[in-house]
């Protein structure tokens, strides 16, 4: 594996399954030093363990426990290069607007918007101390497609973070920190597999629209990660960095 990250730390948040320990071994691979953030403590130090990184259990909806992130990866490892802002959910309530309750669309908002722009606060001064830095935020392709299978608190999210890395993005870029938003496609992850699982026409549903013919697997997304957090991105901020296997391109798909 090119050594594209060789000497530099990067925090990844919902580092211990899917997308994030996909990418938490991608940017080990390519020489980094990994700081994996996740609630789980079991699954989330056995992801540290393994790459022989830091595992800092965080709950990324509490402002000072995110700040203690940043803080302790600043303290352990001297700096800060790379954050991916990964940590989401896409539960079941989560539905039509004609029946998702305020309560699941709160608790999807925080988890999914607000702990990026608290992921982005406090890792931006790092950066800036640094002289230089590169933010990937998770977004997702549903932040500029629509759904008639709609989570609408989830896609209102991703709009959100896709809006956010772009505003911020544009703010730093003369400070050395790039802020881009990754938009994947739907990822064959345990959140997916379970989703699908209980309803095979949802997924055949979605399915029929990727021109791919199939899901993503994370470690596609995890290399799409590396690209932007690497120095082979350095003309990149402020983009929507599609990784959907052709959906937003595709009117009508092969047969």
């Amino acid at each position: 594996m090119v050594q594209r990250l060789e000497g530099r730390v990067a925090v990844v948040t919902g580092g211990a399954s899917g997308i994030g320990l996909a990418t938490v071994r991608r940017f080990a691979s390519e020489g980094a030093k990994v700081v994996v953030a996740d609630l789980d403590p079991a699954t989330g130090k056995a992801a540290a363990d393994e790459v022989g990184g830091l595992f800092v259990q965080v709950d990324v909806t509490d402002e000072e426990q995110v700040k203690a992130l940043f803080q302790t990866t600043v303290d352990t490892y001297g700096k800060l290069d790379i954050a991916f802002n990964n940590a989401g959910i896409s539960p079941p309530d989560d539905d039509s607007i004609l029946t998702t309750g305020i309560e699941a669309w709160d608790r999807v908002q925080k988890v999914n918007l607000t702990s990026v722009y608290l992921c982005c606060k406090y890792a931006i001064p790092h950066m800036q101390a640094n002289g230089k830095g590169s933010i990937i935020n998770t977004a997702s392709f549903v932040a500029t497609m629509g759904a008639a299978t709609s989570q609408i608190s989830y896609t209102a999210s991703k709009g959100g973070v896709l809006a956010m890395s772009r505003e911020l993005g544009v703010q730093f870029a003369r400070e050395g920190i790039r802020v881009n938003a990754l938009s994947p496609g739907p990822v064959n992850t345990p959140l997916l597999q379970e989703l699908f699982a209980k309803d095979p026409e949802r997924a055949a549903r979605r399915l029929v629209h990727v021109p791919l013919g199939r899901f993503a697997e994370p470690e596609e997304i995890a290399a799409a990660v590396a690209f932007l957090a690497s120095d082979d991105s350095s003309f990149m901020t402020a983009s929507n960095f599609l990784v959907d296997g052709g959906i937003a391109g595709a009117y009508v798909t092969p047969l």
